[in-house]
């Protein structure tokens, strides 16, 4: 089990930790923490629901990865010279947020993060291509782990540690301007971290950058299973935790203190733990075993809130849920992203793993979020959760189906 874990001290699996943090740092800069500055500044209501359009970037991000997949600055390799350039200038981009004040100049601080999350959105396209590239195949689930717990820490500091910041000590411009000085630090990771071994060429046309990728996917047997699993995969997952915060709250009896205190700290340790051991796991388990396990104690995990939903609020209780999901989330979130990259071709990974990430979010947005207050409604709180269960059983079977072509992309190469 030793060497399991050693994994993750590996020269191109540590740096990612580094990267993914980089990666998540923009997003509540943009989002949460934008709105909350907004609201100190008694910025109308109407003008912060304005705000929320800003992270469009991020759904839309495979428009332009075919341009990254054919072009690259001439410095650091095909990826990371991508990756060095976005984080510089979202390091001066975010500290230019600083200058300006959301009561007198909303309009170009909301273009400014505009202009962020368009950056953010283009160094996620590279930094996931150059993961996917960089990894050995052994190596994919220790490094989604890696990004996933250093995204996850990035949000921390960003979102809940920047707050305080912002209150207690530098004010909210100082505050942008450290958070862009932390961007500029996290460079250096991407100096450091190493080039893949096989150098990949990069397609010579924009059609063919374009083009390629989808053509290379679809002709693949099982193209369009494929697409069905990473949909449904997490789709349980996605149910349960869609109105989780509102469950807590409203259906379970939980006071706001007790929820935020139990998400922030169990939720965010649980995510991280079950992402490194699901990284550590895999190593063993190999990459079919390891979805579908993982998957299985992704959809039991959620019968804790059903417990929750029919017992009265205990503090302990909802401690013991909320770890036990996360750590369960934790686990299939590390194997299905090393399934993404597995599925990615290294030509053309930036384009590929855009829009398999986008298409991941589909149950999520499209589907989880809309029906579940319509489910809730109809079943109730305990009868919903158990339903999610069943919600999971689809994507389970689709991957008993595809077990052959899934263990096929753990062999070496």
């Amino acid at each position: 089990m030793k060497g399991n874990w050693a994994i993750y001290g590996r020269h191109r699996v540590l740096p990612l930790l580094v990267l993914g943090f980089a990666s998540g740092l923009p997003l509540a800069l943009t989002s949460g923490t934008l709105q909350a500055w907004a609201t100190v500044e008694q910025v109308s209501l109407q003008n912060i629901g304005f705000l929320t359009l800003v992270g469009t970037a991020y759904t839309l991000k495979f428009l332009w990865a075919p341009l990254i997949d054919r072009w690259a600055p001439p410095w650091l390799g095909r990826r990371r010279s991508w990756v060095f350039l976005t984080q510089w200038l979202l390091a001066a981009s975010i500290a230019a947020m600083g200058l300006f004040s959301p009561s007198a100049e909303l309009h170009v601080l909301a273009l400014l993060a505009v202009w962020v999350a368009f950056l953010s959105a283009t160094q996620d396209i590279a930094f996931d291509a150059y993961s996917t590239d960089v990894l050995r195949h052994d190596e994919r689930a220790a490094g989604a782990a890696l990004k996933v717990m250093g995204y996850r820490l990035a949000m921390v500091v960003s979102g809940g540690l920047a707050l305080i910041i912002a209150d207690q000590w530098l004010g909210w411009g100082a505050m942008y301007m450290l958070m862009g000085a932390l961007m500029a630090l996290a460079s250096l990771a991407t100096l450091w971290a190493p080039e893949p071994e096989q150098a990949v060429a990069a397609p010579r046309r924009l059609r063919e950058a374009v083009v390629e990728p989808l053509r290379e996917f679809f002709g693949r047997p099982g193209a369009w299973a494929i697409l069905l699993l990473i949909i449904f995969y997490k789709l349980g997952d996605a149910f349960a935790g869609a109105l989780s915060t509102t469950f807590l709250l409203r259906g379970a009896g939980f006071d706001v203190t007790e929820v935020g205190m139990v998400n922030k700290v169990f939720g965010l340790a649980a995510t991280i733990i079950g992402a490194l051991a699901g990284g550590a796991f895999m190593a063993r388990m190999g990459l079919y075993r390891a979805l579908m396990w993982f998957g299985i104690l992704q959809a039991v995990s959620n019968l804790g809130y059903w417990a929750l939903a029919i017992t009265p609020p205990y503090l302990l209780s909802m401690a013991s849920v909320v770890a036990v999901e996360n750590l369960c989330g934790g686990l299939g979130t590390a194997a299905f992203v090393a399934l993404l990259m597995g599925l990615c071709q290294a030509q053309f990974s930036a384009t590929q793993f855009a829009l398999l990430s986008a298409l991941s979010a589909v149950g999520r947005t499209y589907l989880a979020g809309p029906l579940t207050p319509v489910l809730v409604g109809w079943l109730g709180w305990p009868e919903f959760f158990l339903g999610t269960v069943l919600i999971a059983l689809p994507g389970l079977w689709l991957l008993w189906l595809m077990r052959n072509l899934i263990q096929r992309l753990d062999a070496p190469v």
